[in-house]
């Protein structure tokens, strides 16, 4: 078998075995002016790791935008480029 595969199949094993353990453990979200009351921990765990994964994204992304910088070679270039047949 592929190590690739296996360590994936690892992975996911410890995630479930890690659900399954805490399945019992129960906690309150509380937004200031709304509460959820018993929700599974793993479930918060979870809820957690996508909202931080796509706040990440969505600041590089806006960062990657913002330092975008000009090219070096000059406005003329693409002008003159078409003559030599470069792209």
């Amino acid at each position: 078998m592929p190590w690739r595969l296996i360590r994936f199949l690892v992975v996911i094993l410890i995630l479930l075995l890690f659900v399954v353990f805490n399945l019992e453990s129960k906690c309150n979200i509380s937004f200031g002016f709304f509460v959820i009351k018993e929700v599974p921990v793993f479930l918060t765990i979870f809820f957690s790791l996508i909202l931080g994964m796509f706040c990440a994204i969505l600041f590089t992304q806006i960062k990657r935008k913002e330092t975008a910088k000009p090219d070096k070679r000059g406005e003329n270039y693409a002008a003159n480029s078409t003559h030599y047949g470069i792209d």
